[in-house]
């Protein structure tokens, strides 16, 4: 029996609050109840969202809930019913695809995580290191397939990885290097009169690596493609249906959202950055969600395009720690995303806008002074040890999450509905990765994780950090 579907057809269910700017994962126990979308270039120019399944109005009892309804929890109903024959029911607490979904950059990158390809070398061996490249390829494959027929304004051509300093240029030689000689996979090294010449005249460029996989899209645009496709294939998908308790009783679990209990005999977690410390105990401080900031500007003219030599449409980012992701759009506007602010309730503060704008400014002085149209920012998953996991914690249980794709979730969150969706319907032990055979890590000092007063060191911590990667990235 499935709750009652929105009673005007072919309507979203509109928000039933505001957008809340300073909302922060570690300081609410719920990501709110039907909120508003946060104001980005995504949502303004994605069109009306596609009619939603309403929210839940009584109890229901579903073989599968899906927690979170962006781009993972639509695409693990989407393989759930297609590869399966499952139909999933998938809970969001707010407006359909509220999250991480629709307020990144839109960069679809051949990554997992936040490590390099050197870097898993190093803690895993080169064989492991070989079928996690694998399994990125795969995933871009699949991804590729699975976009065909949304309309999201791809942008293909690669992924430009901009050095931002001279010393960066052997590092990222050496990267290359490897990438050629022992993953096979066609990286380039560009020196800084090429990039500028041939690709983009960005005055910080000291040179390049060019990877030959990399998309842009209309973030926006592929979650509504993707809740369309869901829907198609039977999923049921119900916005302003936060979970507000979960139990399990005899194999059996019990999801309180407002209007009614979901039972469900099997659930996937698929929230994001946006997961609340609430929702279950095997979630509890496992993530650490940090801010990042972005922005579009209005469209350029044709001379100001000419005047930043803007020759590509490809993904950009640069070499920082805390690094810029940016791209011409298909409509002639740039948009830029780096850090923010540390706390939610920091967020809203004009500063870190106008740090963007100021790094905006020192790339392309050109648009020194140009209309930003919009502004925004959001929490990003990031693993303790900077990699994702897709993965069933207790084999007791009936439990399973994907997360912490640490900035690299455009692609691979695609690949990792494809892996929960495996994971659910049983065919688990097929996969052997690391990213699938372990649990989200807690950080190094346990004791501290595992109390209630955590978040504060947390975010401690990561103002010291951030102090140190300015300092790497700018000074020394």
């Amino acid at each position: 029996m499935n709750a009652s579907v929105n009673e005007v057809a072919g309507v979203a269910t509109p928000a039933a609050a505001a957008y809340d700017p300073s909302y922060d994962p570690l300081a609410s126990l719920t990501p709110g109840h039907g909120r508003e979308y946060a104001p980005t270039y995504w949502i303004g120019t994605a069109g009306a969202p596609p009619e939603d399944d309403g929210p839940i109005t009584h109890d229901i009892d579903v073989d599968v809930a899906i927690i979170g309804s962006g781009y993972t929890g639509l695409t693990t109903a989407i393989f759930l019913a297609q590869e399966y024959g499952i139909k999933a029911t998938v809970l969001e607490a707010n407006r359909t695809a509220w999250g991480c979904s629709v307020r990144n950059g839109g960069q679809a990158q051949c990554a997992s995580g936040r490590l390099k390809r050197s870097q898993w070398i190093s803690r895993w061996g080169v064989d492991t290191a070989l079928k996690m490249h694998r399994e990125c390829v795969d995933g871009m494959e699949n991804f590729k397939e699975l976009i065909k027929d949304i309309d999201c304004d791809p942008q293909p051509g690669g992924h430009l990885y901009i050095a931002h300093r001279p010393k960066v240029m052997p590092t990222l030689e050496k990267e290359a290097r490897l990438l050629r000689e022992t993953f096979k996979y066609d990286a380039r090294i560009l020196d800084a009169e090429t990039v500028k010449r041939e690709y983009v005249d960005d005055q910080e460029a000291c040179g390049a690596m060019h990877e030959p996989e990399g998309i842009g899209i209309h973030a926006g645009k592929l979650a509504f493609g993707y809740l369309r496709k869901a829907r198609a294939l039977g999923a049921k998908v119900h916005p302003a249906s936060p979970v507000q308790g979960w139990e399990t009783r005899n194999g059996v679990h019990y999801l309180r959202t407002p209007g009614g209990v979901v039972r469900a005999r099997a659930v996937g977690v698929a929230t994001g950055g946006y997961t609340s410390n609430s929702l279950h105990r095997e979630l509890k401080n496992r993530l650490l969600p940090i801010l990042s900031n972005s922005i579009v500007t209005r469209p350029l003219t044709p001379a100001e395009i000419d005047a930043c030599n803007f020759r590509t449409h490809q993904v950009i980012t640069d070499t920082r720690v805390l690094r810029h992701y940016y791209r011409l759009m298909p409509d002639n506007r740039v948009q830029i995303g780096s850090r923010s602010a540390i706390s939610g309730r920091d967020a809203p503060q004009k500063k870190y806008e106008e740090f963007l704008i100021r790094d905006l400014h020192r790339k392309f002085p050109a648009l020194a002074g140009i209309q930003i149209d919009y502004s925004w920012w959001g929490w990003v998953d990031v693993s303790h040890d900077m990699m994702p996991r897709i993965h069933q914690p207790d084999p007791t249980q009936t439990i399973y999450y994907a997360l912490g794709y640490g900035g690299n979730g455009v692609m691979y969150s695609a690949q990792a509905g494809r892996r929960l969706a495996q994971w659910i319907a049983g065919k688990g032990s097929e996969l052997d990765l690391p990213i699938f055979t372990s649990r989200l890590p807690f950080p190094n000092i346990r004791e501290m994780v595992e109390s209630q007063a955590f978040a504060p060191f947390r975010r401690f911590g990561q103002r010291f950090l951030y102090r140190w990667y300015h300092l790497k990235d700018e000074v020394l």
